[in-house]
């Protein structure tokens, strides 16, 4: 193929290259492959199967691989619906000149194909990087990604009606936003420090877009993160300040905003916050619990995330008869205490509960949301440490790690307390494939293992597995 060239308003020196390329398989990242000439490209905004021109956005002529957007669809998938969000559309961002926000990245592609994609993915990862051939109880490796259902043991707390499973939209309870150079709302374009103004996120819950944050001068504003709890209690927008912000510039943009909203500024290196006006934190409900949230520490974003995640861990471990009143548990990575707290009512007073958390601000809360359970133990640091120093017999263990996951010397020192289960939840399919294959090295099984659509038009996904030693 001869590559052909077209100019670009915001390119001051050379015109970007396009290319014409047969979209290949998916793969992780939210991209899928294709080649020009020998070179691997990865191509965003593409379904397998189609005929595309692209936009080259990283074609080093050293580097390993290029990168490229989809602009025109020569021979479309009968997969492939119209964007429902302008901005996050490729074909008609790059039409305008500027490249699509982030964040909706498969939003070209039909709900049912997103999770098929989905499931080939991790199918991929858990093939090649743990050798995983066969699943258990007769799993289907191309059809592993489930949709959730709108709805949930919580749903009766709720305020506004739950997210539309039908269309994937409205999820969203926890939002991140850039602010253009004017001052305005905006979302950095894939890999970019390009940032575009936004006046909607399809993905958001209806209490967030209510707050119109779009229509705020945020000028000295850096950062805004948004939190609006799907039980109905007080949102809390966050600014992260410019260097030089002063506080007046902060308290006028705190009084665009509505009354019942808490504001309040953080530092997004520190994580430190500190009030503007009302709280510095929300009040998340799941399973039939509060939990006290601050800042931005983390919380599933997905409103029907927690009750999921939480359903599906104390169903593999009840289950396998790894967990009951009296059973000595623990909760690593624990955060605020999602899984803490039914893990505590699980082994009664009777049993305990260890939770360790690195983040001292959400190792703060998990102490508040647990004070009344005192089968609870809650530790502040790293994993590996308190491992080392708290060594007991465990009947199960809930391993909940960042994306980059556990790592080899955690899952060793794992397999070294001789747990009798691990329940290992992860949201992302590489590192999580590469620690199921450390754990079966040391000769676990994976005897259990659901996969979740909690990220509806994007790529990501969220997993939950039973880890057992033995055959």
């Amino acid at each position: 193929m001869n590559p052909q060239t077209q100019s670009h308003p915001a390119t001051a020196t050379a015109a970007p290259t396009e290319l014409v390329l047969d979209v290949g398989p998916v793969a992780h990242g939210g991209h899928c492959v294709a080649r020009h000439e020998g070179r691997v490209i990865f191509v965003r905004h593409g379904i397998p199967g189609e005929k595309v021109r692209v936009r080259l956005t990283d074609a080093g002529e050293s580097a390993k691989f290029w990168r490229a957007d989809v602009v025109e669809v020569l021979e479309a998938s009968p997969d492939r619906v119209e964007h429902f969000w302008r901005p996050a559309d490729s074909l008609r961002a790059w039409a305008h000149g500027h490249p699509p926000v982030g964040g909706a990245e498969f939003g070209h592609i039909s709900l049912a194909r997103q999770r098929t994609l989905k499931s080939a993915v991790l199918a991929e990862q858990l093939q090649r990087l743990a050798a995983v051939e066969r699943l258990p109880d007769g799993l289907d490796l191309g059809n592993l990604v489930e949709a959730v259902e709108a709805g949930g043991p919580d749903s009766s707390q709720e305020t506004e009606p739950t997210y539309d499973a039908g269309t994937g939209l409205g999820w969203r309870t926890r939002a991140s936003f850039s602010v253009t150079p004017g001052g305005k709302l905006g979302m950095h374009a894939h890999r970019s420090d390009h940032i575009i103004a936004v006046r909607e996120m399809p993905l958001a819950t209806e209490r967030i877009n209510r707050l119109r944050l779009w229509d705020l001068d945020l000028t000295g504003i850096e950062r805004v993160e948004v939190a609006a709890p799907s039980n109905g209690s007080r949102p809390l927008v966050l600014l992260a300040p410019a260097p030089g912000t002063k506080p007046k510039r902060l308290s006028a943009i705190a009084a665009q905003l509505p009354d019942d909203v808490s504001v309040a500024t953080f530092d997004p290196l520190t994580g430190e916050v500190a009030q503007l006006r009302g709280r510095t934190w929300v009040q998340e409900s799941a399973a039939g619990h509060d939990y006290r949230v601050t800042g931005a520490g983390f919380w599933q974003i997905h409103r029907d995330a927690p009750g999921t995640l939480v359903g599906a861990i104390t169903e593999f471990l009840h289950n396998g008869g790894f967990l009951a009143p009296g059973s000595v548990v623990a909760d690593l990575y624990a955060g605020a205490g999602l899984f803490t707290a039914p893990l505590a009512d699980a082994v009664g007073e009777t049993g305990s509960v260890l939770s360790v958390e690195g983040a001292p601000g959400t190792s703060r809360d998990a102490r508040k949301n647990l004070h009344g359970a005192p089968q609870v133990e809650i530790e502040h640091g790293r994993v590996e440490r308190v491992l080392r120093q708290k060594p007991r017999n465990f009947d199960a263990i809930v391993l909940d790690p960042p994306r980059a996951g556990a790592g080899k010397p955690v899952v060793s020192q794992l397999i070294a307390a001789g747990p009798r289960a691990i329940a290992y939840v992860s949201c992302d399919p590489a590192s999580f494939a590469r620690d199921v294959g450390y754990f079966q090295q040391a000769g676990w099984s994976l005897a259990g293992l659901r996969a979740f659509d909690l990220y509806p038009h994007t790529h990501h996904l969220e997993t939950v597995a039973l880890l057992t030693p033995g055959p």
